[in-house]
This record gives structure tokens, sequence and C-alpha cells, in this order.
């Protein structure tokens, strides 16, 4: 009783600010135009400057479990290829195809799941998760632009690769990506004094540092908000299949194939060794619920948007149940 407790407290509040974006809208507090123009500000302005803070606040590579990074990045893209290739078995439409693969892979392990990692192991576990996050939000977003291009128009014939190419270069998610690994790179350039950067955004440029941080923060409650605004409780009977297929890939066959991947390496004694302390962060990683970025994202690169809204609400609301399971299974076995 008390995991369930747990996974419901990690997820609860995602669900009810969608409900309190859900009731604004329909209280007209929210209208069209503010929900597209708050759409656009959550994709181009707050989520980039999120994700480049994530990236500034990871600290030190030097105690990197590199072999645990690696398989957890090549999970992910094994789970994107699986399911590039159901989802193109599944449906014609291209729209759902780009909202649907992008739900496979791309949990909400920046909002939700350091929360999880915190709660199940603690400051440890989300010093590794936030290692852990400056390898996955890369490749989730990478991955993200270019299901979406690829599947963004039903009149496309063939791969455009130059159009990918251009549409992952022109992203503001993946500038605020690289700009963040960028200076984390530099940081370990910069010359040191008492072991600290003598020149550090954080401490000689304060001013910026808390733009940066106080413009990020609000990406995640925003974009629930406009989630919530969007949302409709109609579309529900006729997405209902699609929902249901991309749920089955969020929260059972990708957390199955990843983790399930893990035991067996481990049991194999192939040298992949996993602590307590790294265990969560990797439960974090792959039974979070879909990311809230992907409904922002299908929205603005012309995917179907309303299924991705879909699919980030009931995701987050079976999670609760799916988490609880795992949580259950791992403390069972002794490995959180």
């Amino acid at each position: 009783m008390d995991t369930l407790i747990f996974a419901a407290n990690s997820v609860l509040p995602v669900i009810i600010t969608i409900v309190l974006g859900n009731i604004l809208g329909r209280c007209g507090f929210f209208d069209e135009q503010f929900l597209k123009t708050a759409n656009k500000t959550v994709f181009r302005v707050a989520l980039p400057a999120y994700l480049f803070y994530n990236i500034y606040s990871v600290e030190d590579f030097g105690s990197v479990n590199w072999p645990l990074v690696l398989y957890a990045m090549l999970l992910i893209l094994l789970v994107f290829v699986l399911a590039l290739i159901c989802v193109c078995l599944y449906t014609k439409d291209n729209k759902k195809r780009g909202a649907l693969l992008q739900c496979s892979f791309r949990s909400n392990f920046a909002i939700i799941g350091v929360t999880l990692a915190d709660a199940m192991g603690g400051v440890d576990s989300v010093a590794a998760a936030a290692v852990i996050s400056a390898f996955s939000i890369p490749i989730f977003n990478i991955l993200a632009v270019s299901g979406l291009t690829v599947f963004g128009d039903d009149t496309q014939k063939g791969i455009d690769f130059k159009k990918i190419f251009k549409g992952i270069a022109k992203n503001p998610l993946i500038i605020g990506v690289l700009l963040g690994i960028i200076v984390l790179l530099a940081r370990g350039v910069i010359p040191k004094e008492n072991g600290e950067c003598v020149f550090t955004i954080q401490n000689d440029l304060p001013f910026l540092y808390k733009v940066i941080k106080n413009v990020g923060s609000m990406a995640s409650p925003l974009a629930l908000l406009v989630l919530g605004g969007q949302f409709k409780f109609s579309a529900v009977r006729a997405l209902a299949k699609d929902i249901a297929f991309g749920t089955l890939w969020r929260l059972v066959l990708t957390p199955f194939i990843c983790i399930g991947g893990l035991m067996l390496l481990s049991k194999a004694g192939i040298g992949l060794k996993v602590s307590d302390v790294e265990m969560p962060a990797l439960i974090a990683l792959y039974c979070s619920p879909v990311a809230v970025a992907s409904a922002i994202m299908a929205e603005e690169m012309n995917s179907h948007g309303e299924l991705a809204r879909q699919l980030v609400v009931w995701t987050s609301l079976l999670s609760i149940f799916s988490m609880f399971a795992a949580i259950a299974l791992f403390r069972h076995i002794g490995m959180i």
C-alpha cells in the first residue's frame, strides 16, 4: 500500500494540474489564441531553458558508470526501432505514427523521473538520474524531432534526410540541449582554483543564471495547464484504440524490454553492474509516463496533437499502477 501511495503522490500533481487547465479552459480563462501562444512559448522558450538548466546542473562525469549509461541509451534506440516497425504496421496515418512513436520511447524523465528517483533512492539516486538525463534528454529530443519530421506530412513520399537534419538543427529543444552540452564541456577546460572553475554562469553571472532557472521552471506547469486546456474528453472514444496501443508501449512493452534486458544481462554475468542507487534512476527512465513535451512538439510539428495529448493524460494516470508494479517487484528482489 505504501508503494501505491508513493506512486500516486508522484503522478497525481501532474494529473491535477492537467485537470485544472481543463477547468480553466471550460470556464473561459483560456481561449484558443492564448493556448496557441502559450504552446509556442513553452516549446520555443521555456522548455529549451529547462533543458539547458538540467544539463548545466550536472557537475561531475568522473564517477559515471559508463557501461550502464551506454546500455540505457542503446535500449532507448532499440525501443525506437522496434516501435517504428510496429507503428508502421499498425496504422497508415502518418500523423498518428509520429505521436505513437514518440510515446513508445520518450518518458517524462526530466520532470517525473527525477522526482521518482529521489523518492526511491534519495540524493545519490538523483545524482545518477542527473547523469543519465544529460545523455537521455538529447537522444529523446533528436529521435522525437526525427520521427515527427518523417511522419509530419501525410503527403510525404520517402524519407527526406535533408529535411530531418534541418528540423533537428532548428529545433529549439535541440538548441537548448546543445548549448547545455557546450557549457558543460567548456567547464572541463576552464582553469580551476580550489577544485572549482574560475568562471561559471551560476557564480559570475547570477542574474543570467536566475533568469534561465526561472524561465525553465515554468515549462512544466505551463505545459500541463495548456495540455489540460486543449484536452478533449470527446476525442477519447474515437482514439480509444490508438490510446490503448500507445499506452501499452509506454507502460508495458518499453519497461519489459529495457528492464527485462537489464536483468537478463546481469543474470548472465556479462559485466553490467547496477547498484541499488542506480536502479531507481533506470526505473524512472523507463517506467515514467510519456513526456509532457511530446504533446507540445506534436502540435508544433504538424503531428496528431490531440492523440499526443490523450497519450500524456492516460499514460500519466495509468502509470500509477505500472510504477507501483515495478517498484514493488524491485523492492521484493532487493534491487532498490
